[in-house]
């Protein structure tokens, strides 16, 4: 594993009282964002009427009010609660395994997570074109239970080699490698499987915010929000991480039960967001470092939830490109994401590469 430059978690930002006005400005964009994920479309809504809808008064078209409430809406909120989640068990994974390239995708837990999706949408069999809208509260919940499960074990697995695994590089070549195993186990299922359960699973695949209903919201809302409050809580432990296991018991952490919770955290964020949006690729490497070249601190007090509101941001603003707002053109949401994502990698291989401190500033 490589070996992060011992550093100081606390910034200079907390005494000039710079850090919260940072998470502030933050808190302000995404709701910018959110704000044109509601008003911009194929249809364009003035934000004067989208802030009308919001608060329950009449718009000047009723069409609008159907736009936003049926679509928009859960759309918007899909995307923030998807980003905060892959942004903060991103943030997670490259402080558990201190490996500046870690994330849901390439260390190949969200490939578990799809394994998990397509055990049960191409074996079972409760699926439709819409994929999600299957037997009810307990087909939800089975197949986020499903995706969960398949991001907890790879996750594990990965765990698991990292002990016994001290090169990063190795251990990221370790994470393809168990994604290709997975992906190769779901090209047999859709071998095997019939026309429509293919379609749907890959139409699932590209990744979308859009086809989450209100219903489904009503699960993907607390996991997520439960698993982001269990990072919350685990900050200190992350902290403590991320100066090593030695320095960490010497604080008295319990670093087998630090490591089973950040564990628990990141399965369920990357698995509820793989099982309802499909798998979405480089918001989870991109946004924590994002966040700390940002902010200029490596405390995870503040990262944590600096990556929840820069996740939210970076989700809805992806998914808006992808609307192409004014046409009828739809793109897929993770060439978007690649497009944010890819140059944030390169920044993070040119910096290792002139020496500078990854996890610290």
């Amino acid at each position: 594993m490589a070996n992060a430059v011992p550093v100081s978690t606390e910034s200079p930002w907390p005494r000039l009282g710079l850090r919260p006005l940072a998470l502030l400005v933050m808190a302000g964009v995404w709701a910018g964002a959110f704000l044109l994920s509601l008003a911009l479309g194929s249809v364009r809504i003035p934000l004067d009427q989208v802030l009308t809808i919001l608060v329950g008064g009449e718009p000047l078209r009723a069409t609008w009010a159907t736009i936003v409430y049926d679509f928009r809406l859960p759309k918007a909120l899909t995307a923030a609660l998807a980003g905060a989640a892959l942004g903060v068990s991103g943030l997670q994974m490259q402080t558990l395994f201190r490996n500046p390239l870690a994330d849901p995708f390439v260390l190949g837990v969200s490939s578990g997570a799809s394994l998990g999706v397509a055990l049960v949408v191409l074996t079972v069999g409760a699926a439709n074109t819409a994929l999600l809208a299957v037997a009810g509260l307990l087909g939800n919940l089975g197949l986020v239970a499903a995706a969960c499960l398949g991001a907890g074990l790879v996750l594990l697995l990965v765990l698991a080699l990292a002990r016994r695994v001290q090169s990063s590089v190795t251990l990221l070549i370790l994470g393809l490698m168990i994604g290709y195993l997975t992906s190769a186990i779901v090209s047999l299922l859709l071998y095997f499987s019939i026309a429509e359960r293919i379609q749907a699973y890959i139409a699932w695949s590209f990744g979308s915010f859009g086809g989450v209903t209100w219903g489904q919201l009503r699960i993907l809302t607390p996991v997520v929000l439960g698993g982001l409050l269990l990072a919350f809580i685990l900050t200190k432990a992350l902290n403590a991480l991320l100066l090593g296991e030695t320095y960490a018991r010497s604080m008295g952490l319990d670093i087998h039960r630090s490591r089973i919770g950040i564990v628990t955290s990141s399965a369920v964020l990357a698995g509820t967001v793989t099982a309802f949006c499909g798998p979405i690729a480089f918001l989870g490497i991109a946004i924590p470092h994002l966040c700390r070249a940002l902010l200029r601190s490596a405390d995870h007090r503040v990262l944590v939830p600096a990556c929840a509101l820069l996740g939210a941001t970076a989700a809805l603003l992806a998914d808006l490109v992808a609307q192409a707002p004014g046409t009828s053109v739809v793109l897929p949401l993770n060439a978007i994401t690649a497009l944010i994502g890819a140059p944030v990698v390169v920044w993070i291989i040119l910096r290792r590469g002139a020496g500078r401190g990854v996890f610290g500033v």
